[in-house]
């Protein structure tokens, strides 16, 4: 960076960054203010995330005192077909952690309505691409090597849940929108409602009623429709007065610029997404694959439990970055890292030390069978790994989608994944004969590598250079609107 460029920057930043740690006591101050600002975002994002992971769990634990063949049907269905739209849309719709918490940083509230409807038209054309996934599949899962009839149950409950796929491109977006701004509250409550909702729904439609597994797809595309409505209707009530001013037609422009931030946001989650998908595959692949899916489907649930602390800490640590970069207070983005690593480490090990105390036990609501559940338990020590891994792991990677790092991220996750991760499961798993240890084993080490590369890649960043970048990404993804505002304020 030029000196001239770094004494500009240097007045833009302001005094709020510069912040003294020099001494432990200062330190532990700041740190415990930045504490509270984490919390305030990660708490009530916590939540939402774990009422709406809990929709597909409840449905799943009702399916598992069915019969294991429908505990493998609904497994299937959420983890490959239903994880691989998941890991879209949830990708693509963290384009705007980006764009709006940068544009909320640097107060252009007017671009943040029109970031959100762009992001509504995008993906719900790729809802539109992939109803023929749910709609095909039976043949897919076959190609996949999965067992024929946990492949045709699958199938069926998949063309159930397509009402779930347009929910998932209507939800992610307006989720987002809300967090760049802070109102996690209002999400956080609407799903609380819908789980509520969801646990009735399936009380009556599965065991009073016995439907089965088309009354746990109408409980949960119900549930699903419940929360996107309630956040929308927040939002058109005028609770967000200055971002949202009604719908544009501006939302049509410069379509094809949003679109590559969101196709590079999809490619970087989905790669993350789809690695358990995989390993689902996997299992289905080893001998006796009804026990393998039914444990593998169990643990990965457990971890999921988990995942949403973090993805409550990914959110908050998205949002502190992108507006403090938006804002030009690179130093601030800086040390909100180091905090929230520290909190994401330190719950990783307690959730080690817990699931370690109770591997004998913890899969037991999810299951009747006890040889599945042995099965369960000898994962035991590779799943508490795997959730110490998990901390670090997924704050690194809200890290990066703040910084906006989308690009060099998905092809850190091919890398660790699918060149290291996957094929080393695959040779521990079939060739070496270890099952489902072996596969999740590989999983391990493709996480592992991740970590360690996400973690180089964060501690040598230049965060200066990345607060001076902050404001050209806004005007590059952000299109003509951003131009013409500003010509509108200089009088040109």
């Amino acid at each position: 960076m030029e000196p001239r460029e770094e004494n500009l920057l240097e007045s833009l930043i302001g005094e709020e960054d510069r912040k003294d740690v020099s001494n432990c006591r200062s330190f532990f101050e700041e740190a415990a203010s930045e504490s509270e600002r984490l919390w305030y975002l990660a708490g009530p994002a916590t939540l939402n995330s774990v009422c709406k992971y809990s929709l597909g769990a409840v449905t799943q634990v009702f399916a598992g005192h069915l019969t294991t063949l429908e505990l493998d049907a609904v497994s299937t269905e959420n983890m490959v077909i239903a994880g691989l739209a998941f890991g879209i849309m949830y990708g693509m719709g963290s384009a705007l952690e980006t764009l709006c918490g940068q544009a909320y940083g640097a107060k252009q509230y007017h671009m943040m309505g029109i970031y959100l409807q762009r992001s509504w038209v995008i993906l719900t054309a790729m809802c539109i691409c992939l109803t023929p996934v749910y709609l095909f599949a039976t043949p897919i899962l076959r190609v996949f090597g999965q067992q024929e009839e946990i492949a045709v149950m699958a199938g069926r409950f998949s063309i159930y849940m397509i009402p779930q796929l347009f929910a998932y491109g209507f939800n992610f977006p307006i989720e987002k929108f809300l967090q760049a701004q802070s109102k996690v509250m209002i999400s956080a409550w609407v799903s609380v409602w819908g789980l509520l909702l969801h646990l009735l729904l399936s009380w009556v439609l599965i065991v009073q009623f016995g439907l089965g597994l088309a009354g746990a797809a109408a409980s949960l595309n119900i549930s699903w429709w419940f929360v996107i409505f309630g956040q929308i209707f927040y939002v058109l009530q005028g609770q967000c007065p200055g971002v949202w001013t009604g719908f544009s037609w501006a939302a049509f422009y410069d379509l094809s610029a949003f679109a590559r931030l969101s196709i590079a946001s999809a490619v970087m989650l989905c790669l993350d997404f789809w690695y358990y998908t995989f390993l689902i595959v996997l299992a289905g692949c080893l001998r006796n694959p009804e026990v393998s899916v039914a444990a593998i489907s169990i643990c990965i649930n457990l971890s999921g439990w988990e995942l949403m602390v973090f993805i409550g800490l990914n959110a908050a640590i998205s949002v502190r970055v992108s507006n403090e970069l938006g804002a030009r207070r690179p130093k601030a983005a800086r040390f909100s890292i180091i905090v929230v690593v520290l909190f994401a480490a330190f719950i990783g090990v307690f959730s080690m030390i817990l699931v370690l105390s109770l591997r004998d036990v913890y899969g037991i609501p999810f299951i009747n069978s006890p040889v599945v559940g042995h099965a369960v338990s000898d994962l035991g020590i590779l799943l508490s790994f795997s959730l110490l891994l998990n901390g670090v792991q997924n704050v690194l990677n809200g890290v990066a989608v703040g910084a906006g790092w989308q690009f060099v991220v998905a092809w850190v996750n091919i890398c660790c994944y699918y060149i290291v991760g996957l094929p080393v499961g695959f040779f521990l798993g079939h060739f070496l004969d270890l099952g489902i240890k072996g596969v999740w084993g590989g999983m391990i080490s493709g996480v592992l590598l991740q970590t360690f590369i996400l973690a180089g890649i964060t501690f040598f960043t230049d965060w200066n250079k990345e607060a001076s970048l902050a404001d050209s990404r806004i005007k590059k993804w952000g299109g003509r609107l951003v131009e013409n505002k500003q010509r509108t304020e200089l009088g040109i």
